[in-house]
């Protein structure tokens, strides 16, 4: 008896496995596009295999640590991992005074070590300067973190008999505490302290530190 038809069976088979594939053309067709999209990925690359070079720290550090070559490391890490402004080179970083205390293995940035750039984010504008004062009281300082916005207030010497006072003179206002040096083991030592500020005010008090007593004032 003649089939006028497939069968149910080779209906099933053609659903399953359609003509085309079982074709040598449809095979070499997939073949070829298979190995363009192989060179396009490999061209392309993968963006978290991309390594970039930076600078860590190899132990933990203290605030004002003058950078060497037993403090920090070159280190590859992934670039995806890497912070904005990370340091890239032993140059950036060797010789250069820390501004905050530093985790062993952390990547140190532009904003870590003192420096224009710190100055800049700092006091919020591009000719930011950074300036080292010496406060009349070292208990002042000692209240004092890195971040702290305060005001900068100069008092001239003390008047002698029968003369008038100079008042109080504010230099600076609402500028930025990058450092505070350590007081060691003598609470007598004069402690170092630096300010962030725009250019025309750093002049100012830079000048008044040589001949004035300075204190801050927290707004």
């Amino acid at each position: 008896m003649n089939r006028l038809g497939p069968s149910f069976g080779d209906r099933i088979a053609r659903l399953v496995r359609p003509p085309a594939l079982r074709t040598v053309r449809a095979r070499r067709v997939l073949a070829a596009v298979l190995a363009l999209l192989a060179v396009a990925l490999a061209f392309r690359g993968d963006p978290g295999r991309e390594q970039v070079t930076v600078v860590v720290a190899v132990r933990n550090l203290a605030p004002g640590v003058r950078l060497d070559v037993a403090d920090v490391r070159l280190a590859q890490i992934a670039a995806r991992d890497a912070p904005t402004g990370a340091l890239t080179d032993s140059d950036a970083a060797l010789g250069h005074i820390l501004a905050g205390a530093a985790r062993t293995g952390e990547v140190l940035t532009d904003t870590r070590v003192l420096g224009p750039r710190l100055a800049q984010l700092s006091a919020g504008t591009p000719d930011a300067r950074i300036v080292p004062i010496r406060l009349a009281d070292n208990a002042v300082a000692g209240l004092l973190r890195v971040g702290d916005r305060v005001d900068v207030v100069a008092v001239g010497p003390d008047a002698g008999p029968g003369d008038e006072a100079a008042p109080p003179d504010t230099l600076a206002t609402d500028v930025a505490v990058v450092l505070v040096s350590d007081a060691g083991t003598s609470r007598t030592t004069d402690r170092m302290v630096l300010v962030a500020m725009p250019a025309a005010q750093s002049v100012d008090v830079a000048a008044a530190s040589l001949t004035s007593t300075l204190t801050v004032v927290f707004p």
